[in-house]
């Protein structure tokens, strides 16, 4: 309920100043007075008033030209009937004022029972004492008229005071009273809202919302007055909304409308009240609109004839099949690099051998590990044949050869192994590995029938 004063920066004259002051009492309840003596006030600052019969105490809360603004708003005259400011509210003011407001909770208490008592029906919400304690304002509501001539009497004699009833809607009771709303927060009413402007179930309407009584009504039992809020905005968005009031006629049958997003212009259909709602964009029920004009009606609510089905069909698959091409090629690419062609590779073969080169009898594997000279170049290996004439002329010398041949050479890492003799086979040029000879061979022996060991 503050108001901020965005004129006070300007500097504006005092002889220029607007003499009315807006003071705020108790429940939000804000009233002009006239400054007469031109006291020096700020925004807060509590102040004695002349009300009829007597005086009370308030807050100011708005003074200077944004106060005749407000009174313009209120349709408010400056004339004669505006009261004036006595003065500042001293010490000895506010502890009488103090005294009136602490009967206030225990007046408002028996005033109820003495309402159950007489059996009328109205709903006491709030009780207000005035500063000098010789008034007390009684705040009721009711929905019909009620006679309370009765009850003013009771309460006269009982208080010993001069009694004032006044009667309040619904909506100013909850702003008196106060509240936490629905949103988390405090009630509008009681906090900034001053004017309450009319709430219907139109508004709910306009903004697609379910007409439950319980989720639209606030504590006041009356419509939220922030139905109003955004109003304005769905009016703006609903006028390229299009307006259905009857079924659109489409060959699979009449489509009825469901719901309608404003905001991202959708509208929702069904065939027969199905569950299955489809949506559609407004520019897509209005041409079915015309059409359905004219007498003509479309195949369904996406296409007008049938055959466009076939070409959004042919369209989809169409899109499918590149789809698969696209990666069908990427599958293509990555097996040609984990698998390069043997005749164009840029790399040596390993151990500088070529691809192509005879591999070893898998029935008499390579010992890990020997490297000789002898395998090292096999095709340029002699034969090992020899004739007894022959070894005994040279029989020494070739003992001695072959055992500095054989013998294993710990530097190279070379282990004692027998040499092995290798064999040509007619059929096939892939070489065989042959084991040492015991003895010489025979002259009706061939190189195939040679005993192993």
């Amino acid at each position: 309920m503050n108001s901020f004063d965005w004129l006070a920066h300007m500097g504006i004259p005092q002889v220029d100043n607007f003499d009315i002051v807006e003071i705020k009492f108790k429940g939000g309840r804000k009233e002009y007075f006239r400054n007469v003596d031109y006291l020096s006030l700020n925004t807060g600052d509590p102040v004695v008033v002349d009300v009829p019969n007597g005086h009370h105490i308030g807050y100011v809360s708005l003074q200077g030209e944004l106060v005749r603004l407000q009174m313009q708003k209120r349709k408010i005259r400056d004339d004669d009937n505006i009261t004036r400011i006595y003065r500042i509210a001293n010490q000895k003011d506010m502890e009488k004022w103090e005294e009136a407001r602490n009967r206030e909770m225990p007046t408002l208490y028996r005033c109820k029972q003495i309402v159950d008592e007489l059996g009328l029906q109205m709903k006491m919400s709030d009780v207000e004492y005035q500063a000098d304690n010789s008034k007390a304002t009684f705040y009721y509501s009711a929905e019909d008229r009620v006679d309370f001539r009765e009850l003013i009497k009771v309460l006269a004699g009982e208080f010993k005071i001069r009694v004032e009833m006044r009667q309040i809607s619904l909506r100013q009771e909850a702003g008196r009273l106060g509240g936490i709303g629905v949103c988390g927060r405090e009630l509008c009413c009681s906090t900034w809202l001053v004017d309450f402007k009319n709430v219907t179930t139109s508004a709910a309407r306009y903004q697609n919302l379910s007409l439950n009584p319980t989720k639209l009504s606030g504590q006041c039992g009356r419509l939220k007055c922030c139905l109003n809020y955004e109003l304005d905005t769905y009016m703006d968005a609903i006028k390229d909304i299009p307006q259905v009031e009857k079924p659109l006629q489409t060959e699979q049958g009449p489509a009825k409308l469901q719901k309608t997003d404003i905001f991202r212009k959708l509208m929702w259909f069904s065939y027969n009240n199905d569950n299955d709602w489809i949506s559609i964009t407004c520019d897509r029920v209005k041409e079915i609109q015309e059409l359905n004009e004219q007498g003509i009606k479309v195949f369904n609510l996406q296409v007008d004839k049938s055959t466009d089905v076939e070409d959004l069909v042919a369209q989809s698959t169409r899109e499918l099949e590149l789809l698969d091409q696209k990666f069908a090629k990427n599958k293509k690419k990555k097996k040609k690099k984990k698998s390069p062609s043997n005749g164009n590779s840029p790399f040596p073969p390993r151990n500088g051998r070529e691809e192509n080169s005879p591999k070893p009898s898998p029935s008499n594997p390579r010992p890990e590990g020997k490297t000789t000279s002898n395998e090292s170049k096999p095709s340029n290996q002699p034969k090992l044949e020899a004739s007894g004439n022959q070894e005994k002329k040279t029989g020494g010398e070739n003992r001695r050869r072959k055992k500095n041949r054989n013998r294993p050479n710990p530097k190279n890492g070379q282990v004692p192994n027998p040499p092995k003799a290798e064999n040509k086979s007619t059929d096939s040029g892939n070489e065989k590995p042959e084991s040492k000879r015991r003895f010489p061979p025979r002259r009706n022996q061939g190189p195939g029938n040679e005993n192993k060991e």
